[in-house]
C-alpha cells in the first residue's frame, strides 16, 4: 500500500514538473520586440525556434497612429534585441522612445534601402513603406540577421542558413510578382488605394500609383464626405478609367462599394498594407500578404 502511494505520489509529481521545465525552457530563449508584424515576421524566420520573437504591433493596427501601452514599455525592457522599420513609420517614433526609456539598442531595418520621398504637409519626408517589395524585403532580413548575430554569435551559423533559405524564397516571389503582373497590360496597371503605402510596390512592377483627387484619408471617407466632395472623389476615379479600386480594411466598405457603384466600378477588395493578416488567415505571414495583394490585383485589373 505504501509503495502505491509512494508511486502515485511520484508520478503525480512528474507529471507536475514537466511543464514547468518546458516553461523554464522558453524562459531562458532570448527574447526580440519588434514594432511591426512584418519585421517580426522576418525575424521569426531567422530565428526558428531559437528565440522568441514578439510584434508590439497587433494585426490590423496602424503603426502611424498607434498609442503606446504599459504592457509595450514592460516588453521592451525586457528584450535582448528591439527591432523598427524606421523612417517614422511608427508615429512620432514610438519604439524608438520605447526604446530609449529602457536603454535599449533599438535596430532600423530600413537601413541600407533607397527610399522613396513622399511630400506631407509640405515637407519631404521617406516613404516608410519600404517592405512593400522582396528586394527591399531581403535588405530587411539581412539586417535583422545581423543584428541577431550580434546577440547570438554562437549560433550564427544556424541564422545565417535559416536566411539564405527565406532569401530563396524572397527571390522566388519577386519572380512570381513579375509573372502575375505581366497578365495586366501595361495601360492598366493604374493601382488606386485609400493609402499611399503601395509606393514601392507601384515603381517595382510598372504601376501607377494613383488617389483620387479629393480622397484624403480613410477616417474622413468613413464619416462621412460633403456631396461636393464626393462628386469629386466619384469624377476623379472615373477619369482613371479603372475596373477596380481597392481599399483597406480601416475604412468603412459600404462607403467605398457606394463610391465605387457610382464611379462604376468595382471594389477589388482590401489589401494588407500597414499590418499582416491575424493568425489562421491568408495574410498571417510576410509572404502570405504579399501574395493575396497581388493575386487580388491581378484578377482585379486585368
Amino acid at each position: 500500500m505504501k509503495i502505491s502511494s509512494l508511486l502515485l505520489f511520484v508520478l503525480s509529481f512528474g507529471s507536475i514538473t514537466a511543464p514547468l521545465s518546458n516553461l523554464s525552457a522558453q524562459e531562458t530563449k532570448k527574447l526580440i520586440v519588434c514594432s511591426t508584424t512584418q519585421t517580426a515576421d522576418f525575424a521569426r524566420n531567422i530565428v526558428g525556434d531559437d528565440m522568441v520573437v514578439k510584434s508590439i504591433l497587433p494585426e490590423g493596427a496602424d503603426p502611424h497612429t498607434y498609442e503606446v501601452r504599459p504592457g509595450d514599455a514592460r516588453l521592451v525592457a525586457s528584450a535582448d534585441l528591439c527591432i523598427e522599420n524606421g523612417w517614422h513609420l511608427e508615429g512620432k517614433d514610438w519604439m524608438k522612445q520605447l526604446c530609449l526609456d529602457s536603454g535599449k539598442k533599438c535596430v532600423t531595418a530600413v537601413t541600407g534601402i533607397e527610399p522613396l520621398k513622399l511630400v506631407e504637409e509640405g515637407t519631404t519626408v521617406y516613404d516608410p513603406h519600404a517592405w512593400f517589395t522582396p528586394k527591399n524585403g531581403a535588405t530587411y532580413v539581412r539586417n535583422i540577421t545581423n543584428a541577431i548575430v550580434d546577440i547570438d554569435p554562437a549560433n550564427q551559423e544556424k541564422y545565417e542558413s535559416r536566411a539564405r533559405l527565406y532569401l530563396i524564397q524572397l527571390r522566388d516571389l519577386d519572380t512570381w510578382i513579375r509573372q502575375e503582373v505581366n497578365n495586366i497590360p501595361a495601360n492598366k496597371r493604374i493601382l488606386i488605394t485609400n493609402h499611399d503605402a503601395f509606393g514601392y510596390f507601384c515603381q517595382e512592377y510598372g504601376f501607377q500609383s494613383a488617389s483620387p483627387v479629393g480622397w484624403s484619408t480613410g477616417d474622413e471617407i468613413g464619416a462621412g464626405m460633403s456631396n461636393a466632395k464626393r462628386k469629386e472623389v466619384i469624377d476623379s476615379i472615373k477619369a482613371y478609367n479603372v475596373k477596380a479600386i481597392f481599399m483597406e480594411t480601416s475604412v468603412n466598405p459600404k462607403t467605398m462599394q457606394e463610391l465605387a457603384t457610382e464611379a462604376g466600378v468595382k471594389v477589388g477588395g482590401s489589401l494588407y498594407s500597414d499590418s499582416m493578416g491575424a493568425p489562421g488567415s491568408a495574410g498571417e505571414s510576410y509572404i502570405g500578404m504579399m501574395r493575396e495583394n497581388v493575386i487580388k490585383i491581378v484578377t482585379s485589373l486585368k
